[in-house]
């Protein structure tokens, strides 16, 4: 167990497939920053994985530029992201509940195919030359219900692949691997959209899928205990939300990535017009400018691979806020094509360090029954606010330019990564009260579990729910 100045790993294993035997997989795995590669349905579905997120950056960089040289208009950018998103936000709850009801593996696959499928129409319409607007709206509106679905029974997979000793490493992995493709997709389709156009970025995204679906078939699952059987599905949704309810510490982890989601990452929308109004690089430029923050968001993940243990995550989020903030700020007033993408690099490695300890941190702490539940609230508030985001960014883009857009919001991040860390004790403290609990609930001794854990607050009150040091202006160390 930790001490006061970081969160202590345990609590329940959920069943997951026998560690590999002897092989090139395990050999891998031997390195400290590759141990989850000694499950062999990780490496399945880590392989998988590689091929389509390459295709998904290179349709997400294909539809900006293809909306945006329709319409050449900063808010229907706004709009389309919106479309995207908002479907997380409204659907995503259900699918959380159905990731803890039903098989997620058969989750996923369903949700592959049905993103196949729509790629493979956006390019048909592309390619025929008979694409529109609306058509985009439509499609990408499709996918955020697919994605509400399948970003919850995801999450929540990742712990039933490699348990909880290994899911620091495994979120790392992950996270390199996205932002791996996020360097090479969006370079990719950049090329493909200058010579070619943006129509066979989106058929190679619907090719990327079949690696993905072939791997999940080949998995050897162990069944697990499947959670609400007996509840309704309204039951079940609640009993999500009543959990981060009561958990202060989670609800503050997810309150910091709801801000960095509806302040910060929109800048991503604007990316089309700072490649071509402000920096002069036209699509080319632009698949550099997204392969920039894609580097940073890459090295931040592995620094995340490297790490073994969660202590001290806390701080690695509040820091990693403020950075993110004080980058944004940076890049907004930068009129230089190669120092913008320069300082697109630090925008990417703090934004991937905050929400892949976010991420850690809060599946550390969820109970297994209710992880799909959670990571359903986790998705809802990473990705639902996002196309608040994007309205926002892009009406304040319209009226005051994009660099003014993208400034106030870093410049909000940076605000509220301050009040956090201020929190911080606190936040640390309840946290380790909850993974106390899960161990014991496990079967752990509570002596044993408990450790040398701190229960009492630098305040010098217990910290469950509320500081009792807010009152008097925060808890202080």
């Amino acid at each position: 167990m930790s001490e006061s100045s970081g969160i202590a790993a345990g609590g329940p294993k959920p069943p997951s497939e026998p560690v590999a035997k002897p092989g090139f997989a395990s050999k891998i795995a031997r390195f400290q920053a590759l141990r989850a590669f000694r499950h062999p349905n990780y490496t399945l579905f880590f392989c998988g994985q590689i091929v389509s997120v390459i295709g998904v950056w290179m349709q997400a960089v294909a539809q900006s530029w293809l909306v945006y040289r329709l319409t050449e208009s900063p808010v229907l950018l706004g709009f389309v992201g919106f479309a995207g998103q908002i479907p997380v936000l409204i659907f995503a709850t259900a699918g959380g509940a159905a990731a803890d009801r039903f098989d997620r593996r058969n989750i996923i696959r369903l949700t592959q195919a049905a993103s196949m499928i729509l790629a493979f129409s956006l390019a048909a319409l592309t390619l025929a030359d008979v694409v529109q607007v609306w058509h985009v709206f439509v499609i990408a509106s499709m996918l955020g219900v697919v994605n509400a679905f399948d970003m919850p029974a995801r999450q929540a997979f990742v712990v039933d692949l490699v348990g909880r000793e290994d899911i620091i490493n495994a979120v790392g992995l992950n996270s390199s691997m996205f932002n791996g493709a996020r360097i090479v997709g969006p370079a990719i389709a950049g090329a493909i959209v200058a010579s070619a156009g943006e129509g066979w970025c989106f058929f190679a995204n619907g090719v990327s899928y079949l690696p993905v679906i072939g791997a999940l078939t080949l998995m050897k699952i162990v069944p697990r205990e499947r959670a609400g059987q007996g509840e309704s599905a309204l039951a079940r949704i609640a009993g999500g939300f009543a959990y981060v309810g009561r958990t202060s510490a989670v609800r503050s982890l997810l309150l910091m990535l709801g801000v960095a989601s509806l302040v910060g990452m929109p800048y991503v929308v604007l990316m089309p017009i700072f490649a071509d109004q402000i920096l002069h690089g036209g699509p080319r430029g632009l698949g550099l400018l997204m392969t920039a923050s894609g580097v940073g968001a890459l090295a931040g993940a592995l620094s995340l691979a490297t790490k073994n243990g969660i202590r001290g995550l806390e701080k690695w989020v509040a820091y990693s806020a403020a950075g993110f903030g004080a980058s944004l700020v940076l890049f907004s007033v930068s009129s230089s094509f190669w120092l913008s993408a320069a300082l697109l690099v630090p925008v990417g490695f703090f934004m991937m360090v905050q929400m892949a300890s976010s991420n850690t941190l809060i599946q550390n702490m969820v109970p297994d029954n209710l992880r799909g539940r959670v990571m359903a609230i986790y998705s809802m508030t990473f990705m639902g606010m996002a196309p608040f985001g994007a309205l926002i960014a892009g009406a304040v883009a319209g009226r005051f330019g994009a660099p003014a857009a993208v400034a106030v919001g870093g410049a909000v991040c940076f605000a509220c990564a301050a009040v956090f860390r201020l929190r911080l004790p606190c936040v640390v403290v309840e946290a380790e009260q909850v993974v106390v609990a899960l161990q014991v609930v496990a079967g752990v001794p509570a002596d044993e579990a408990a450790g040398d854990a701190h229960l009492i607050g630098p305040c010098g009150k217990p910290c469950a729910g509320s500081c009792p040091g807010e009152e008097a202006g925060g808890c202080k160390t």
